[in-house]
């Protein structure tokens, strides 16, 4: 009688249980038989070593990842002038998607508008050195006027990536016009010394005053400009912010895979919260700063993350193999291949620690061979990696495994006696362990009832 029954593969399991996951294995026997000791039913199995293949399986709970996710939320209050898409649409990334109107912002660019064209018409100022400084002034304060309005207006996006790049842009230009105005002020001081004329002066004034118009409108123009939201990534549309109050947020939801895409921006904050209601802002509502218009989820690349406990992440490495089963989808089976591991630890939901490792997801099959379905963002796995393997290795069944004062060992039939024989034992499995050494492939062994063995005990 054998105590280990492989299935139709020719493979067996085999756990090893540690905190917080399953250690799992596959092997595949070769010439292991067992056989009742004498005709009387004693209890005690002993069969053959064998020779086969070992994989050890280290099991974690997992969850399905996209490749990014970004929420487009109002850069500014005001009202949905234009809403271009509809939820299940693909869109590329830098798509136009929406439109805020904010009369505000709009009123202030029409204003710096009319400050340029009157800049650029307004020639060389006619002033002599006595006017001059109080000019510069009125410029030098008309500029920074122009500087706190468009900080002001960036300060309230909310879009930290677009809220960089504004603000960026205006102490650029802050420091350009600084520039022109010292050289007004240079100008001046070279004319009170004798040594330039005042219409050199004042052209360096007027130079200055057009920098500062021009600029206010860059700056005014900008700020609207962010009125207009564009997909932050390329992908499938899905109205309002991500859900809030469910168990992954929108950061569980990516596969961490780096660059800008991952990277993208995330929204203030989630849906409705009503019960029924669409998360979609009508058009023509209006929207407080913040406000999460659509996410843009990436599915191009799936991907998975797996808590490992930290009894077994040692093992796991880039590269490893993995197989997924998916609680969505029964009788579905998926390959992974292991893409990074987490440096920093993690608290499990049991208390104990484990680190996240991060797989790329590839096809998966049904029972019947046919290809399984495509899963979506969130969706929770079991992750089965197979940590290490032993190819033609000297076999045992774990049953015939016995651990007496630290040491292992198994029975073995020497000359018609059971003898304990220490034993190093390598890649672990479920049903099946290898021997690395200690044991040779056809030694007769006890593989089940150990208990009820005593050195020297008769063996038939």
């Amino acid at each position: 009688m054998s105590s280990d029954v492989p299935r139709p593969d020719g493979r067996s399991l085999r756990a090893r249980p540690r905190p917080g996951v399953l250690a799992l294995a596959l092997v595949t026997l070769v010439s292991l038989t067992a056989a009742s000791c004498g005709d009387e039913d004693t209890g005690v199995t002993v069969g053959q070593a064998g020779r086969g293949t070992v994989d050890e399986i280290v099991e974690a709970p997992g969850s399905v990842t996209a490749r990014a996710a970004a929420t487009v939320s109002a850069p500014a209050a005001g009202t949905l002038d234009e809403l271009l898409v509809e939820p299940g649409d693909r869109v590329s990334k830098g798509q136009v998607v929406g439109v805020l109107d904010a009369p505000e912002l709009e009123d202030r660019r029409r204003a710096a508008e009319k400050a340029l064209d009157q800049a650029s018409r307004g020639g060389t100022p006619s002033v002599g050195t006595s006017g001059f400084t109080a000019v510069q002034r009125r410029t030098d304060k008309r500029a920074a006027a122009a500087f706190d309005d468009a900080r002001d207006a960036a300060d309230k996006i909310t879009d930290e990536q677009l809220r960089g790049v504004l603000l960026k842009q205006v102490d650029a230009a802050q420091e350009q016009y600084a520039a022109a105005s010292a050289a007004a002020g240079a100008a001046l001081r070279s004319v009170q010394r004798g040594v330039a004329s005042l219409g050199q002066a004042l052209g360096s004034l007027s130079a200055a005053q057009k920098l500062q118009a021009q600029q206010a409108y860059d700056l005014a123009d900008a700020a609207v400009e962010a009125l207009t939201l564009r997909a932050p990534v390329a992908g499938v549309v899905q109205l309002g912010g991500p859900a809030t109050g469910g168990s992954s947020s929108l950061n569980d939801l990516l596969s961490g895979a780096g660059g800008p895409a991952a990277a993208a921006p995330q929204s203030a904050g989630g849906g409705s919260g009503l019960p029924g209601v669409d998360t979609a802002v009508p058009r023509g509502a209006f929207v407080a700063a913040g406000t999460p218009i659509l996410t843009v989820v990436d599915v191009t690349r799936l991907g998975l993350t797996a808590e490992v406990d930290e009894t077994d992440v040692l093992l796991v490495e880039p590269g490893v193999a993995a197989t997924v089963e998916l609680d969505a989808a029964t009788g579905a089976a998926y390959e992974a291949t292991v893409r990074a591991v987490d440096l920093l630890p993690t608290t499990s939901a049991r208390g104990g620690v484990s680190y996240r490792v991060r797989l790329d997801l590839a096809g998966g099959k049904l029972d019947d061979g046919t290809a399984a379905p495509t899963p979506r963002p969130g969706m929770s796995a079991v992750v089965r990696l197979k940590v290490r393997q032993a190819a033609d290795a000297v076999t045992v069944p774990a049953s015939a495994v016995v651990n007496s004062a630290g040491q292992d060992t198994v029975w073995a039939v020497q000359n018609g006696e059971y003898r304990q024989l220490p034993v190093r034992l390598g890649v672990q499995g479920e049903d099946v362990v290898q021997v690395t050494s200690g044991l040779d492939p056809g030694q007769r062994i006890v593989v089940a009832g150990a208990d009820r063995v005593r050195a020297g005990d008769k063996a038939s």
